[in-house]
């Protein structure tokens, strides 16, 4: 499959070349997904889709275009690479638009990253059926629970790459993903949690009965939850939900958003922006890692590269088109799997270490503005007591500032989620503010 990806690419650059343009960029991804979701005791939905794409970006006379189709017949292929080109040329000419430069391709590693199960597609109706019967069977089995939304489900892709300046290469994944959600009653309330596992490879995926006993938990905890008195006090983040919160700056650290002054990180470069506690890596080789890859999507080798040391950043995500707008030297257009440096406790220890604050379990919509660094979240969780659980909490939000309470990280846990390719552990903040009663 990869290497009849990889001739399709090259064959849609010799068209487009053939067409008039400059320099030329391929790239055809083929895709498999199956999903079966089983709801309340019976199966409700069996979704398969297999796609095969071509996306073609020309560079004409000083312009720029990406077009993409779903035809791959050589003959229509033809067709498809003269009237991107054409297209092309009505554009207006920007000077900054050019292809990813081959010194950028060079020293790509060849290393195994692991990404691939090869028994996956061995999966039969049967077993996925038998999985997402056992969730809801262990779910609505469970005193309280009144109703459960379970899903199995795996995918494949590969891709291909090929440019008119040199650059060739593929890439291949599978996944799999097992999920449940599950209902209570609280009065006139129906309070509702989930637990999911994904991996790379089945043998790393959790059993069913563990994911439908997890989500059942976390559905039970819910009940009675609202909000407590609003207050300044500590926030520790659950590993789950941490990859959402400090995510959000990566918006802030790319080369386009300092460009536009949309990042309320511009003039940063090399200077501290967070507690000495916080060290973000780029670990695009990382084996196994769900964001790993050999090259990015503008080909660039990937390259081991750290983002903020000690609390000081180090580095920005730059393309070659922001980069040539800021004069910079690209780095990579965008982040691949971020590893934290961990610290000694985990979860468990840091809650039963916290004398006064609100354990934050999951976000319910709100906003963050990387151009400030403002951002307000609607959440639930726990308010924390003496090393205690002692209420469960909602109609809630926490509000600040990302240059703040970067500063006020206290604690990196050592438990990030290890299916994640945004590593985060338990964190802890003090003296953030909460809304509430």
């Amino acid at each position: 499959m990869r290497e009849e990806l990889l001739e399709q690419a090259k064959l849609a650059v010799e068209l487009g070349l053939k067409a008039g343009a400059d320099e030329v960029v391929a790239g055809v991804n083929w895709g498999r997904s199956l999903s079966y979701e089983w709801r309340d005791g019976r199966l409700e939905t069996v979704q398969e889709s297999i796609s095969r794409q071509l996306g073609l970006a020309v560079y004409v006379d000083g312009r720029f275009s990406t077009c993409s189709t779903n035809d791959l017949d050589p003959a229509r292929l033809k067709r498809f690479a003269e009237d991107t080109v054409e297209l092309t040329r009505c554009l207006e000419v920007d000077p900054h638009r050019h292809i990813t430069p081959p010194k950028l391709y060079e020293g790509r590693s060849t290393a195994d990253l692991d990404l691939v199960d090869a028994t996956m597609g061995d999966l039969t109706r049967e077993q996925r059926i038998e999985w997402c019967k056992e969730m809801d069977d262990v779910a609505r089995a469970v005193t309280g629970i009144v109703a459960a939304e379970n899903e199995v489900s795996d995918s494949h892709s590969v891709s291909a790459r090929a440019s008119s300046n040199g650059f060739a290469g593929t890439s291949e994944g599978t996944s799999a993903h097992m999920y449940t959600k599950a209902s209570a009653l609280d009065g006139e309330k129906r309070p509702e949690s989930y637990y999911y596992m994904a991996a790379i490879h089945m043998r790393d995926l959790g059993t069913a009965r563990e994911i439908a006993e997890e989500a059942t938990r976390r559905t039970l905890a819910r009940v009675g939850a609202g909000p407590v008195a609003s207050a300044r006090t500590t926030m520790i983040l659950d590993p789950e939900i941490g990859g959402r919160f400090l995510g959000r700056i990566f918006g802030a650290l790319s080369a386009g958003a300092v460009q536009q002054k949309r990042s309320f990180l511009v003039d940063s470069l090399n200077q501290p922006i967070a507690s000495e506690l916080l060290t973000l890596t780029d670990e695009p080789l990382l084996v196994g890692g769900g964001g790993s890859q050999h090259y990015d999507g503008e080909g660039i080798a990937s390259r081991r590269r750290p983002v903020i040391e000690q609390g000081v950043l180090r580095t920005f995500f730059v393309d070659t088109y922001y980069g040539s707008k800021l004069g910079w030297e690209p780095t990579t257009a965008g982040s691949s799997n971020t590893v934290f440096e961990h610290g000694e406790r985990d979860l468990a220890a840091i809650l039963a270490g916290c004398e006064d604050g609100i354990y934050v379990t999951s976000w319910l919509g709100g906003n963050a503005d990387m151009t400030t660094g403002d951002f307000s979240f609607g959440l639930t969780g726990h308010l924390v007591k003496g090393g205690e659980l002692v209420a469960p909490i909602s109609e809630m939000n926490v509000t600040g500032n990302y240059k703040e309470i970067l500063k006020g990280l206290v604690e990196v846990g050592n438990d990030p989620i290890p299916w994640s390719s945004f590593r985060a552990p338990t964190l802890v903040f003090e003296k953030v503010q909460f809304g509430g009663l």
